[in-house]
């Protein structure tokens, strides 16, 4: 009858706010201004949380012949495990970052700890000269406009 499994396919997009291309300019001329004076820009994000356990991911890995690893047969998530919750910090200019993987939730609270993480065990051995961050960030969960932190 002319059917066949398939995927969808991400063609579609939706209206971009008129001033997109001014945002994203001014994104790039703060940028300059701070990387002059080797001031530290860094973009921040959470990832998608996965179940952590035994489950099977995406990929592949050396292990020894005939040895793969063991996994569950279903991806259900498990409601006495928690889900692992990657957040992540880009230094812009040394092209170097950090991932911190929590297990409750994506909260301020959340981000601001793995700023602070970055900052001590990174940022401030590359820049111990900085008198400002400059912090790139969506808008949403915890990078939210009405988090207070």
């Amino acid at each position: 009858m002319g059917y066949s499994l398939q995927s969808n396919k991400k063609t579609l997009e939706g209206n971009q706010h008129p001033d997109r291309d001014q945002q994203f300019q001014f994104m790039e001329r703060k940028t300059r201004a701070f990387q002059k004076t080797n001031q530290p820009v860094i973009s921040v994000d959470a990832k998608k949380k996965e179940n952590l356990g035994q489950y099977r991911n995406p990929g592949r890995e050396w292990r020894p012949v005939g040895d793969p690893e063991l996994v569950n047969m279903h991806d259900f998530p498990d409601k006495n495990q928690s889900k692992g919750v990657p957040y992540g910090v880009y230094d812009v200019q040394k092209n170097t970052g950090l991932v911190s993987v929590g297990t409750d939730h994506d909260t301020a609270e959340f981000a601001v700890e793995t700023i602070r993480r970055w900052w001590l065990s990174m940022g401030r051995k590359v820049y111990s000269d900085a008198k400002e961050l400059l912090l790139m960030a969506d808008g949403g969960g915890s990078n939210g406009s009405r988090n207070r932190l």
